[in-house]
């Protein structure tokens, strides 16, 4: 067993990512809840048993350095494998009435709510993981037709680190659950009025990508609610 007690470094370091280009490279794979702990045991990809126990209040990262061997040339490397997470934009609310502001803000409340999608309000924008397909939230979202309310999808990673430790382990830490892959195969539902998922009737979404980076958001696909094709 090999005690894990500190993180050396990042990948994403430009003095590790020189060091480790030669290296023999271990992995150690935690999903995004695990990531959150600071005391766990875990087997690596070449089947070396470890237990990492960091300072409390101390994550690991992706990409992070937990073994390095200058000798023999060999590390051992964090993988994390965060769930895509939907950015909900309510920025442009602000130019709507108050009464319609608000309305609108009730009412994709009700609609996240009546998914039981996980979230996490920041600023003017509304985080949910993927605890379903993607193209089924855009389902969703494209049938409530929400005014004013752009969206878009981004990888987990992406937004880790625009979220406090606290948000993180909210964001993630709630959405558990299966997320199911599908193809144009696949099959649900979304009931006209309420955007709920039911049965397995086909369904095609389609998106054309836009550019939609606004401030410290990281870019990626986006649509508007009223038209958002996958």
């Amino acid at each position: 067993m090999i005690l894990i007690k500190t993180i050396l470094g990042n990948i994403g370091d430009a003095a590790w990512a020189t060091r480790l280009s030669s290296a023999d490279i271990d992995l150690i794979e935690i999903d995004q809840w695990e990531a959150q702990k600071s005391r766990f045991r875990k087997t690596t990809a070449n089947g070396a048993e470890i237990a990492v126990s960091i300072d409390r209040g101390t994550h690991i990262h992706d990409g992070d350095v937990l073994l390095w061997n200058a000798q023999a040339l060999s590390a051992l490397v964090a993988r994390i494998e965060l769930r895509d997470v939907m950015i909900v934009h309510l920025d442009d609310l602000a130019s709507l009435a108050p009464e319609m502001a608000m309305r609108t803000c009730v009412e994709l409340g009700h609609a996240m709510g009546n998914q039981h999608w996980p979230a996490l309000v920041k600023d003017n924008r509304v985080y949910v993981p993927l605890t379903v397909d993607r193209k089924v939230m855009a389902s969703v979202m494209k049938t409530h037709g929400f005014e004013r309310i752009r969206y878009e999808f981004v990888p987990g990673r992406e937004v880790v680190p625009y979220l406090a430790p606290h948000e993180s382990r909210r964001l993630f830490g709630g959405a558990e659950g299966p997320v199911h892959s599908h193809t144009h195969d696949s099959y649900a539902d979304v009931e006209a009025e309420t955007g709920r998922v039911y049965g397995h009737p086909p369904t095609h979404v389609h998106a054309h990508p836009e550019a939609a980076a606004h401030g410290q958001t990281p870019p990626a696909t986006t649509g508007s609610a009223r038209d958002h094709r996958e």
